[in-house]
């Protein structure tokens, strides 16, 4: 549904949001962006198993769009949105989700995704524990290394609301962590 929600986005753009020039190949785009994502849905989800679905469906969603997507200024940031999002859902599925898996014992490859420390794991569970869009700023910004700009583009959000979701993730963590596990 989500998805859909940005796909629905997309189409009210104005035609000044959109480069005037034929966008980039999929393909080029898909190699250049693929594992970032699968990272950055990772990161978000803190599951492994749903990471490359997430990826896979905010790409899907793109290409199948390509020609409107593309032609965006900025499309990784329309496809950043769309795996923020759906690793929203997945987080708050979770439960669910993990009792699923116990049952049917699915073991997937999950050698794209990048393996954390046990220190860092802990970390983003508790970054994942933050409101919704605290957790996606938190990620864009310390996984993905995005500036405050290009996160706001990504969430479709302003720069100010970026700063503030930000501060106040911090300042969560900072006080649930306390002044050993500094925040950078």
């Amino acid at each position: 549904m989500m998805v859909e929600d940005d796909l629905h986005e997309l189409s009210r753009m104005s035609q000044a949001e959109r480069i005037p020039a034929s966008p980039e190949p999929f393909e080029v785009f898909f190699r250049r962006e693929s594992r970032r994502l699968v990272g950055l849905a990772y990161a978000l989800s803190g599951s492994r198993l749903a990471a490359d679905d997430i990826a896979q469906e905010a790409l899907l969603a793109a290409y199948k769009r390509w020609d409107e997507v593309g032609s965006l200024e900025n499309p990784g940031a329309w496809v950043r949105r769309v795996v923020a999002n759906k690793a929203v859902s997945v987080v708050r599925k979770r439960v669910s989700e993990a009792k699923g898996l116990a049952r049917l014992a699915i073991h997937r490859d999950v050698a794209s995704v990048p393996d954390l420390t046990a220190e860092s794991e802990w970390l983003w569970g508790e970054v994942r524990r933050l409101p919704r869009r605290q957790v996606q700023v938190i990620g864009l910004r310390y996984y993905d290394q995005l500036s405050m700009s290009e996160i706001a583009e990504a969430l479709g959000c302003s720069k100010e609301s970026v700063h503030t979701h930000l501060r106040r993730a911090r300042k969560t963590l900072t006080r649930r962590i306390g002044s050993e596990g500094e925040l950078p």
